[in-house]
């Protein structure tokens, strides 16, 4: 039973040394976040948010335990192939061209034909984070290509 529960108590124990970590993080000067999210208020955020869904999974492993998990397929690996994809493409140019890309390829690779549903989709999900955290959140993007461009 324990061994069916490690991947929740590792999500938690990740959850909890991240939120320790963000609360070491000192508040910033409202002169600088203006009216923003203070830097640290957003990991917590998302490892509250981490912190539920673990509980979830908890209880539906403890409530009915998973059958045993088939190899991994093509699909997975090529995933997983572009995930260092995109690491690189972030480094490299631009955030926002990386997910795009990665958007893209991963859309085919998962077995979307049609062409013009997986361009509209990898480049209209960037364009909404974009505006929800810089419009919305006020939280300004690393610099790459394309934010170099918008920022000046």
């Amino acid at each position: 039973m324990i061994k069916q529960q490690i991947v929740p108590i590792v999500l938690t124990i990740v959850s909890v040394v991240i939120i320790y970590l963000a609360l070491q993080l000192d508040l910033s000067p409202p002169m600088i976040v203006g009216d923003s999210m203070q830097p640290r208020a957003f990991p917590i955020f998302l490892m509250a948010l981490n912190l539920l869904l673990t509980a979830i999974l908890a209880y539906q492993i403890f409530k009915t335990p998973p059958k045993k998990p088939e190899p991994m397929n093509r699909v997975t690996w090529l995933s997983m192939v572009l995930m260092v994809l995109f690491y690189g493409l972030t480094v490299s140019t631009d955030m926002f061209i990386a997910i795009a890309a990665v958007m893209f390829l991963l859309s085919l690779a998962w077995g979307e034909r049609r062409l013009l549903v997986a361009a509209a989709n990898a480049v209209l999900t960037p364009f909404l984070i974009f505006l929800l955290f810089d419009n919305v959140l006020r939280i300004r993007f690393p610099r790459g290509i394309l934010m170099n461009w918008y920022y000046g």
